[in-house]
């Protein structure tokens, strides 16, 4: 059932579930849909809803921030389709990875499974970090103050709460997905009530006079400086230049406010764990990504409306909060801060999930040592993987500053989503027979549309974030050259047939 064509050679769907019922790396089913969905909601809800409101609102879109959110989650919400019939077709760890190795071929599959790690080991880090810099302001000034020298990379040591929090979290997920649900269902429960608190409260306090202009009049640019490194790439290549304001402005908005909606697609590493992942999963991602769709465009509404665009500080980290300090009710802001606090635990902890899924399910390939892919006896979880993810990420967050990485965690996504985009089509096409419980309405437009918006919010990123993604894409290749091709189970699989 699978193809060989070299690099090229595809994994049988059939293949891929057969692979789960390998004893040594059989993943437990505790999970519904209901655990997916706030799954879904935990990841995506994190500390961006409270900072890139405030930036696109002074510096693109003005109130109009809400339409910019809206557009932002149609683009999203294209590729989640996608995922949704992958996801429910394929139920296998992996996400991105598992799909692109059914339809795109062994390399394309490498190559995705790669960069899904650099998205999630970045992104677990970053967060841990930014988890760190808001319990500090929480704890300063206090006897539980932490000390200069182990609050930083940057200016002290090591950014001990940084390196505590991963390996709290790897503890977590070692323990089982099912014990970390309930522990994230816990968490997203008091981050929605902050951000439900934070809308019930600002509706009270909206100046509607604040919205008009609702989309503001359209202003020249100004001259952009730098170089090719510092330039959006479309601006290098085509010579567009953002737009300000205006209908251009609420669009360039929605490029910068959708990554807001990123680390839904975490849920679909998660569907070999689910109790019933063909209904299951599409309710998981669809329904996580329309709640925070609801909850985005009300907190933008309720920040505009709150305080007049043209007042807000683009550079603020907590625009949210100065609004309400300057509506006179400042001690919204500390509960905006302990919200993000928590919040951050719970993002950091999903994506260290989803990296631990996608290695797993590579190493079970044997295109990454397949001794790490076994699970714990007990928990039923990948234990080993789970942990190396936790040290790594530890390690990072605690030594190395994330200023200029974090754009590599939203290249890697959009990249993701294109090719699961392209695999949706391709796996209709080749595979036409496949029992699919949920598909994507208008498949071809559907995919074709996501591709085309995900490649031009990719043209949207730095001539710097390609040249990184470039090389550790580059490096990624190698790799596979030098173990993974080696060592493919799938490889081996067809030699031995061959030479039967």
């Amino acid at each position: 059932m699978s193809r060989d064509t070299g690099v090229l050679r595809t994994k049988s769907v059939e293949q891929s579930i057969a692979d789960t019922d390998d004893p040594e790396t059989r993943l437990r089913k505790d999970l519904g849909a209901l655990d997916l969905t706030v799954f879904g909601v935990g990841v995506v809800i994190g500390a961006g809803i409270f900072v890139l409101t405030g930036t696109v609102a002074a510096t693109n879109s003005g109130p109009a921030l809400a339409l910019s959110f809206a557009i932002a989650a149609v683009a999203c919400g294209l590729a989640a389709l996608c995922y949704a019939e992958f996801a429910s077709t394929v139920p296998v760890a992996g996400s991105a990875y598992t799909f692109s190795y059914a339809t795109l071929g062994e390399l394309v599959a490498w190559i995705i499974g790669w960069d899904l790690v650099l998205e999630f080991t970045i992104g677990a880090a970053a967060l841990s970090t930014s988890f760190s810099g808001y319990l500090q302001q929480l704890l300063a000034g206090t006897a539980f103050e932490v000390p200069a020298a182990l609050s930083s990379a940057e200016d002290g040591l090591i950014n001990l709460p940084a390196v505590v929090v991963a390996l709290l979290v790897a503890v977590l997920l070692v323990r089982g997905t099912k014990f970390s649900s309930r522990f994230n269902q816990v968490v997203v429960a008091i981050k929605l009530a902050a951000v439900a608190a934070v809308i019930v409260i600002g509706i009270s306090l909206v100046d509607p006079s604040n919205w008009v202009p609702f989309i503001p009049e359209s202003q020249p640019v100004a001259e952009s400086g730098g170089g090719f490194r510092d330039l959006p790439l479309i601006t290098s290549l085509l010579g567009v230049e953002p737009a300000v304001f205006g209908l251009g402005g609420v669009i360039a908005g929605a490029a910068i406010v959708f990554f807001a909606f990123i680390g839904f697609d975490v849920v679909a590493t998660t569907a070999e764990e689910a109790r019933n992942p063909q209904r299951d999963v599409p309710i998981g991602i669809l329904g996580s990504l329309a709640i925070v769709t609801v909850l985005y465009i009300a907190v933008s509404l309720v920040v505009t409306g709150v305080q007049d665009y043209r007042d807000i500080d683009p550079d603020d980290a907590a625009p949210l909060a100065t609004a309400f300090e300057a509506a006179g009710v400042s001690w919204v802001g500390d509960v905006i801060s302990v919200a993000a606090c928590i919040g951050l635990v719970v993002v950091a902890m999903i994506l260290m999930l989803g990296q631990s899924r996608v290695a797993f399910a590579m190493a079970r390939d044997g295109l990454l040592p397949r001794s790490i892919a076994k699970v714990h006896p007990t928990y039923g979880t990948p234990s080993r993987i789970t942990m190396t993810t936790g040290v790594v990420v530890a390690a990072i967050a605690g030594f190395v500053p994330l200023s200029t990485l974090a754009d590599l965690v939203n290249i890697g996504t959009l990249f993701a989503f294109v090719l699961v985009s392209i695999g949706v089509v391709v796996l209709r096409r080749t595979r036409p027979d496949l029992p699919r419980s949920f598909r994507t309405p208008l498949a071809p437009v559907v995919a074709t549309l996501s591709v085309l918006m995900c490649v031009y919010l990719m043209l949207n990123l730095t001539g710097e974030t390609w040249e990184r993604f470039g090389i550790w894409m580059a490096l990624g290749v190698v790799v596979y050259f030098v173990y993974g091709r080696k060592h493919s189970r799938l490889g081996r699989r067809t030699a031995e047939a061959d030479a039967g």
